[in-house]
């Protein structure tokens, strides 16, 4: 981004740059990892649980009365100021890490009375840097983004999550996949929300939709999509905040009330 993004933002950068220092590393041993099991095909790493603690360290220092939201830490924390709180997942895509998978990524969201104000999306595999502020647009390193273009959903590709053993939803994806894959030119399950969020961004994908998410999986990415040019909802209950009912679906304007239309049946 250009300079002038404000102080929180350089904050944020600043943590997000650091824990990725500490997952690299461990990336880099993968295979030596201990880990341990937090549900059925879900998995926390002490990789995943060491950068969440640098995140949480450098943040809240830097802003002590902030409240704090984070995936590995189980629970909120409230701050002295209740109308700011930090959401951080700091390793979207564990499954695809432990795998060797070089698809992964660093989230972190600054939230303003409810509103999403700042968001940052580290993918240091692929040294991409993207960041969004309220009013401020959103940026891949220097470079500005904007959603995609196109309106011809046969040229689109979507991304989405599909459900995996121990969670529910498979019946409901499958409905999607049925009416979405004739309508279009593929749809790619990478495993990593924010990342899928961030290309809808950057125009790389022309849509996302997904159901069972947290807040840390998708706060940044939801501004990144909005200061794009993009459109953002919930999948389930339309203009609610996708944050509050757990789904999202987010496209370029061109075709968002038809892809909407699709999804929803």
């Amino acid at each position: 981004m250009s300079a002038s993004g404000s102080a929180n933002l350089n904050i944020m950068i600043k943590a997000a740059r650091r824990a990725a220092r500490s997952l690299i590393r461990d990336f880099g041993e993968v295979e030596n990892l201990q880990v341990s099991r937090k549900g059925a095909a879900d998995f926390v790493s002490r990789a995943d649980i060491k950068a969440e603690e640098i995140l949480q360290k450098d943040l809240m220092e830097a802003r002590p009365a902030y409240g704090w939201l984070g995936e590995e830490s189980g629970k909120e924390i409230k701050g002295k100021d209740q109308t700011r709180r930090w959401i951080v997942d700091p390793l979207d895509g564990t499954t695809n890490f432990l795998h060797g998978m070089p698809h992964w990524a660093i989230s972190v969201a600054l939230e303003y009375k409810g509103e999403i104000v700042a968001g940052v999306v580290l993918d240091p595999v692929k040294d991409e840097m993207f960041v969004a502020e309220k009013g401020a647009g959103a940026w891949l390193n220097d470079r500005r983004l904007r959603v995609s273009a196109r309106r011809d959903m046969t040229e689109m590709v979507f991304a989405t999550g599909i459900p995996f053993a121990g969670t529910p939803g498979l019946p409901d994806m499958l409905t999607d996949l049925s009416r979405v894959m004739p309508r279009c030119a593929g749809v790619r399950r990478f495993g990593a929300a924010a990342l899928d969020l961030a290309w809808v961004a950057a125009g790389r994908f022309d849509g996302y939709w997904e159901r069972g998410l947290k807040p840390w999986d998708m706060a940044a990415g939801l501004l990144m999509v909005r200061e794009a040019g993009g459109f953002v909802d919930s999948l389930s209950i339309p203009d609610a905040r996708p944050i509050d009912t757990g789904d999202v679906i987010a496209t370029n304007s061109e075709v968002f009330e038809k892809f909407c239309g699709l999804i929803r049946g």
